[in-house]
């Protein structure tokens, strides 16, 4: 961390130029001779990409900002409130302190946060930034390999949060937690020994099942999505935990929080029905869970078909996801289309059907836009439909 970039003349410039592209800048020359420019022009671009995700840091004077990837990968304030609801108690270990967003949070509910943190300079950064945000008697800052940290300190958390992150050497698009620093399925037992309750931040990538085969005392699973975006899975461990997770979808939005909430593998049945009034699309969170039937038992609506994870129903409920009401259905046939949508506008949409939206609007020549929502999908009878709807 280089304590120059606190000059007033930098932080001023930041400022000034926080809206011009940093391509740009990056051309001129350098008006700080005891500065690289790469510095200045690198807490411009964090500064930019902190300004929605991050609102505290980017309001707060004073702020340094790692590299623009850190930024990139760090939890959201959104998310991070939201996981600090998870945690109460005494004391929490993050062995992955980052730039300490969630950790600021969990401050709100844990009366002492251990931000533990192996990059030295990130450490720095946080540990000057929780002083500016006035957090530095709640949340300690431990450089170092979190490994060494557990057994030199010793001793109970309530908590242990972890990030991990792929390691940069793994190739391929197979995600899974043992290809991640920390290696937490092979490292489980040894941070038990310091804590009753581990929570785990992984990306969307991940697939449940598989983070289930390589986990366990896995007491609850939460996917987060902000404005219908899977942004990140949250698992919830104890370590006396012995039965079957609870899966809970949470779509946070301006207007609140939706959430959805099954028990992993629900064996629930879904009943199936030709179009009604209403049809009701999953939101993300939803949709990742897998949990298709569980929707149709728990808010007694049919599926269209088995695979077209879609719900219709005569009346109207409060639903995670969009509500249409259904206008018209059409065959999936060449004098139907061609008559009722070639070259109209409208918003297309697809789920368990042959072509894909782009091939759609190209074969149809349907231009994007409208209060029309055209969802082509397949029935009951393994008929091709179109179903003609309003969102609500």
């Amino acid at each position: 961390m280089n304590p120059k970039l606190l000059e007033p003349e930098v932080q001023r410039f930041i400022k000034e130029n926080i809206n011009q592209p940093v391509t740009q800048l990056a051309l001129q020359k350098n008006p700080f001779p005891y500065l690289e420019w790469k510095e200045v022009i690198n807490q411009i671009a964090a500064r930019q990409k902190a300004k929605d995700k991050l609102p505290t840091w980017y309001t707060t004077d004073g702020i340094i900002y790692p590299a623009k990837i850190s930024i990139e990968q760090t939890s959201s304030e959104v998310a991070a409130k939201y996981k600090a609801a998870l945690v109460s108690g005494e004391s929490l270990i993050d062995i992955t302190g980052g730039l300490g967003i969630d950790d600021y949070y969990f401050s709100e509910n844990i009366n002492k946060v251990t931000h533990c943190e192996l990059n030295l300079e990130l450490s720095a950064i946080a540990a000057h930034n929780f002083k500016v945000l006035d957090k530095s008697d709640s949340i300690e800052c431990v450089p170092g390999d979190s490994t060494n940290t557990l057994e030199l300190l010793n001793r109970q958390f309530d908590w242990m949060y972890i990030d991990p992150s792929r390691r940069s050497d793994v190739k391929g698009k197979v995600f899974l937690l043992k290809d991640c620093l920390p290696n937490v399925p092979e490292l489980l037992d040894f941070y038990f020994r310091y804590t009753q309750n581990i929570l785990i931040k992984t990306a969307p990538l991940l697939d449940i099942s598989a983070g289930l085969n390589e986990l366990h005392s896995v007491e609850a699973i939460h996917i987060i999505a902000i404005n219908n975006e899977v942004k990140e899975l949250l698992w919830v461990l104890n370590k006396d935990f012995k039965g079957t997770p609870l899966i809970e979808a949470v779509n946070i939005t301006k207007e609140g929080i939706d959430n959805f909430c099954t028990q992993w593998q629900n064996d629930a049945n879904a009943t199936l029905s030709m179009p009604k009034r209403y049809l009701y699309e999953p939101n993300s969170a939803v949709m990742k869970t897998g949990a298709f039937n569980a929707v149709s038992t728990h808010y007694e609506i049919d599926k269209l078909h088995t695979h077209t994870h879609l719900y219709t129903a005569e009346k109207l409920i409060n639903f995670s996801g969009r509500r249409f009401i259904i206008n018209k259905t059409i065959p999936y046939t060449k004098p139907e289309v061609k008559k009722q949508l070639e070259g109209k506008k409208m918003n297309v949409s697809t789920r368990n059907f042959p072509l894909n939206v782009n091939e759609i609007k190209k074969k149809w020549k349907i231009k994007d836009g409208g209060d029309i929502y055209a969802f082509f999908t397949t029935n009951i009878n393994n008929d091709k439909i179109v179903l003609l709807c309003s969102k609500i």
